[in-house]
C-alpha cells in the first residue's frame, strides 16, 4: 500500500469523561494512537471500554477533555465548529451501527446529502448531474443500483448499512471511521459489509479505522489494537 508509513491521524494523550448524576465517569484515560495512511486498523474492546468514544473524538463529534487529535500533522480538535463540520464533510467519512439515514428521503437522496451540505445551493444545482452520477456510481459499487428510489423503511439492515457506507464515501474522504458497522447485522450481511470495507482499503487505499467487540471482524484488519477500561493495552 502506498505511503503506509505516513501518519494520517494521531491521538495524543486523549482523556474524556462524562458526568452521570453527581459523579464523573472517566471513559478515555490518556489514549495515544497513530493511524497510518492506507491501513485498515481495528480497535477492539468490550462494551464500555471507550472505543466508540475514542472514534467520536477522532471524528470530531465530541471534544476531548485534554490531549489532542492531529490530522496530517495539524491539530483539529480545537477548530471552530464551522471548520470542524467542513473538515468532517470533506475529509472524514463516518458510518455507525444504527445507520442514521433520514427516513423521509430515498436512498439516492440520503447519499447525496453530504454533497448538498458541502456545496452552496447554486453549486449543488449547477453540479447536480455530476453529483447524481457520483452517488449512483457509489451505490452501484455497493450493490444497490436497483434500490435508488427506496426509502429506509423498505430496506433490509444490510442494505441500510451499505447505503450509509455510500453516503460516507460520496465526498471521497481520506479516512473512514466505522463504529460497530456490523453490530445490527446477521452473519451473511456482516460478511458482506466487511468485504466492501476490505475492497475499499485494498483497491482505493482508503484508510479505515473500525471499532468492534468481535475478534473475528478485528482479525480482518491490517493491525489491531486493544482498548481496555479506557486505555490501550
Amino acid at each position: 500500500m502506498e505511503n503506509i508509513s505516513k501518519i494520517i491521524m494521531r491521538a495524543n494523550g486523549v482523556h474524556k469523561s462524562f458526568t452521570k448524576g453527581p459523579s464523573s465517569v472517566s471513559v478515555l484515560k490518556g489514549v495515544n494512537l497513530d493511524v497510518r495512511q492506507g491501513e485498515f486498523l481495528s480497535i477492539i474492546g468490550q462494551s464500555g471500554s471507550g472505543k466508540s468514544t475514542l472514534l467520536h473524538v477522532m471524528g470530531l463529534l465530541t471534544y476531548p477533555d485534554s490531549g489532542e487529535i492531529l490530522y496530517n500533522d495539524r491539530r483539529i480538535d480545537n477548530l471552530s465548529a464551522r471548520d470542524r463540520d467542513a473538515l468532517r464533510n470533506r475529509e472524514i467519512g463516518m458510518i455507525f451501527q444504527f445507520y442514521h439515514l433520514l427516513p423521509e428521503l430515498n436512498m439516492l437522496e440520503n447519499v447525496l446529502m453530504p454533497m448538498m451540505i458541502g456545496q452552496s445551493f447554486f453549486q449543488y444545482q449547477q453540479n447536480y448531474r455530476e453529483n447524481r452520477q457520483r452517488a449512483e456510481a457509489i451505490l452501484e459499487r455497493v450493490g444497490l443500483s436497483h434500490r435508488l428510489k427506496h426509502k429506509p423503511r423498505e430496506l433490509s439492515g444490510g442494505e441500510m448499512q451499505r447505503t450509509a457506507i455510500a453516503r460516507a464515501l460520496v465526498n471521497q474522504p481520506k479516512i473512514l471511521l466505522a463504529d460497530e458497522p456490523t453490530g445490527n447485522l446477521d452473519r451473511e450481511n456482516e460478511a458482506g459489509i466487511i468485504e466492501i470495507l476490505r475492497e475499499l482499503n485494498q483497491q482505493d487505499q482508503l484508510t479505515i479505522v473500525l471499532v468492534t467487540h468481535n475478534p473475528a471482524i478485528a482479525d480482518g484488519a491490517d493491525r489491531t489494537v486493544h482498548l481496555v477500561d479506557g486505555s490501550l493495552a
